[in-house]
């Protein structure tokens, strides 16, 4: 919403999902109370030290090539369906449906992520095979 509004004054900046700041790219998937909650959730048994919320670290941390390709893959796979799952609940919330709770969501989530690394262990490259096991 920081873009839009340079586009109109007449724009709720607010963010959606959290009620207690503006919202921007870092803030929406990083820095809101819950995506940082879900961002937690999905990578921190993944970077265990390494974790952090803030986005220019996570951009570092995601374009290492140097990480273990099963650890990169979840990590980089858990990314993508965390921004894609809270950017399709911020849009939900915006048009006036109630966003899913948390807890929920974090589940919902995760849910995907382990059908997606199901799939590969079945279907995907040999590379891949461990990244359920991971």
């Amino acid at each position: 919403m920081d873009r839009v509004s340079r586009w109109t004054n007449r724009v709720d900046q607010g963010c959606v999902l959290c009620n207690s700041s503006l919202e921007s790219r870092d803030h929406l998937f990083f820095d809101c109370s819950y995506s940082s909650e879900v961002w937690e959730y999905l990578t921190k048994g993944i970077l265990k030290r390494s974790y952090s919320p803030k986005w220019i670290e996570v951009k570092k941390i995601v374009s290492n090539n140097t990480v273990a390709v099963e650890k990169g893959f979840c990590l980089r796979y858990a990314m993508q369906s965390a921004i894609h799952a809270l950017w399709r609940e911020r849009n939900k919330s915006r048009h006036g449906e109630p966003h899913t709770q948390v807890q929920v969501f974090k589940k919902i989530v995760e849910k995907s992520i382990r059908n997606k690394l199901s799939l590969n262990r079945k279907n995907g490259p040999k590379k891949f095979k461990g990244t359920l096991s991971f």
